[in-house]
């Protein structure tokens, strides 16, 4: 099995591409190993020490280093965990197939076409985009002209996030939503 390695703009995070799908559809977030209890490759890759975050996508494997650790060091552990857990054929998650992780969704019912734009231009043209860089983008709300996004992955914590936020998405959706006048994190 070869296991691809990628840089993100996030310097704490690699993007790790085993060639077979990882979740197929959706994304999950996993910020410490307690919140990994029902994902067994999650919960492996946790046992590496120097590992802070797992993000899982479709076909890729985003991971999180803590601060103190560098790359060279805990590396080579991280694809060996991954190596081992395709090997042993047990699940990617074990409670059904894994998709995006419920966001609670804030917005005035009369936003309701705005919100519903703004949605679709994120899942076409955004997530794409950010899942290259193993991140993912997610909705939580819309209020007084403001688009509040949940940054995941690769996203969570980037030094140029703020510019992607700013920049790109902001842009966008201001180009195709009049009513849109900000983008901030959540």
């Amino acid at each position: 099995m070869f296991i691809q390695t990628e840089p993100t703009p996030n310097p704490a995070t690699l993007k790790f591409i085993p060639g077979k799908t990882v979740l197929g559809d959706g994304t999950l977030d996993f910020r410490d190993k307690s919140e990994a209890v029902a994902s067994p490759l999650a919960q492996r890759l946790f046992g590496v020490d120097g590992v802070a975050g797992v993000f899982l996508g479709s076909d890729f494997i985003s991971v999180t280093k803590s601060e103190a650790d560098e790359w060279q060091h805990i590396k080579p552990a991280i694809l060996g965990a991954i190596m081992e857990h395709y090997m042993s054929g047990a699940p990617v998650v074990t409670d059904g197939e894994g998709s995006v992780e419920d966001v609670d969704e804030h917005y005035d019912p009369a936003d309701e076409d705005t919100v519903k734009t703004i949605k679709e231009l994120l899942d076409t043209r955004v997530r794409p985009a950010v899942a290259n860089d193993g991140g993912d983008i997610v909705f939580h709300g819309f209020k007084d002209g403001v688009v509040f996004l949940h940054m995941r992955g690769a996203c969570s914590g980037c030094p140029s996030s703020t510019a992607t936020l700013r920049h790109g998405i902001e842009n966008l959706l201001r180009h195709f939503c009049p009513d849109v006048q900000e983008v901030r994190p959540v």
